[in-house]
């Protein structure tokens, strides 16, 4: 299992072209909001203190929460192309187990996801510091560090049920379109959660990835929000917190992180399994 996991990361780190459309979201949204995003949020808070530092960090927080959806994507297109290729039959011909095929292709992803996060990560500081930002304190960066697992673990789930489903690179790169378009909107990146519909924001509660983004604002956003929002009323900071999607609601009650974190915990349970059963029946 560990072997074949390796052997996947070296097909996807040798195609520099996946490795950069990987990133290509994260590029994207540092890009729309360096133009005009941020000008925005920012001129629409003038007066804040430390506005820059609060705003770049939201949007840094919900790039993370990307990164690891699109990554694990394009990880995964290595058993599309294996499928294409019929290379998967060669690999059930052999006395390797199915369990053990998957599970080196989740190892592979989930690593790839990793790395690419922190890449992200290291970006996104940079990004922050350049703006009059400050580096995340130890333990701050120790909690992302933490939930980049997580949400790469949560995500990686997710996009294997999916990829389970596809057998050729034109279904693939179809889908990943879809998924790099929708995905800004669904983590309250483009558009913070607060702007959108009702029915649209429970669609966002429901999707595991937006818990993601929120655990990451709420590290990301602490020492900014601590001086945004110095002597602010308590009222003021929740109307921002759900606003900006820093905290979720479900029925008017406010989803607690270990609520989130649970949530992130069933998803990769349940779709991992899922995707299992779905390939182990497929190879029957």
């Amino acid at each position: 299992m560990i072997s074949f996991g390796i052997r996947n990361l070296k097909v996807f780190f040798k195609d520099k072209t996946s490795v950069f459309f990987s990133l290509l979201a994260v590029f994207i949204i540092i890009g729309l909001y360096s133009l005009f995003l941020g000008d925005v949020w920012t001129s629409g808070m003038s007066g804040v203190p430390g506005v820059r530092f609060l705003m770049d960090s939201w949007i840094m927080a919900g790039i993370l929460a990307v990164t690891a959806i699109t990554t694990t994507m394009g990880a995964y297109g290595i058993m599309v192309q294996d499928k294409e290729k019929k290379i998967t039959k060669d690999f059930a011909a052999s006395p390797v187990g199915t369990n053990n095929i998957v599970g080196g292709y989740i190892i592979g992803a989930v690593v790839i996801g990793i790395i690419m996060s922190l890449i992200a990560l290291v970006i996104a500081e940079l990004y922050i510091v350049a703006g009059g930002g400050e580096f995340m304190g130890v333990t701050a960066l120790i909690k992302v560090l933490g939930l980049v697992v997580l949400c790469t673990l949560s995500s990686s789930s997710i996009v294997l049920f999916l990829v389970s489903f596809f057998k050729s690179n034109n279904a693939f790169a179809t889908a990943s379109t879809i998924i790099g378009t929708l995905i800004g909107f669904l983590t309250g990146v483009y558009l913070p959660i607060g702007q959108l519909p009702e029915s649209v924001q429970l669609i966002i509660t429901c999707f595991p990835p937006s818990h993601g983004a929120v655990l990451l604002r709420q590290v990301m956003m602490e020492a900014p929000m601590a001086v945004s929002f110095n002597g602010a009323p308590t009222q003021a900071v929740s109307e921002f917190e759900t606003m900006m999607g820093v905290t979720l609601k479900f029925g008017g009650t406010a989803v607690a992180p270990l609520t989130s974190i649970i949530i992130l915990l069933v998803t990769a349970v349940v779709f991992y399994s899922l995707a299992l059963l779905n390939l182990s029946r497929k190879q029957k």
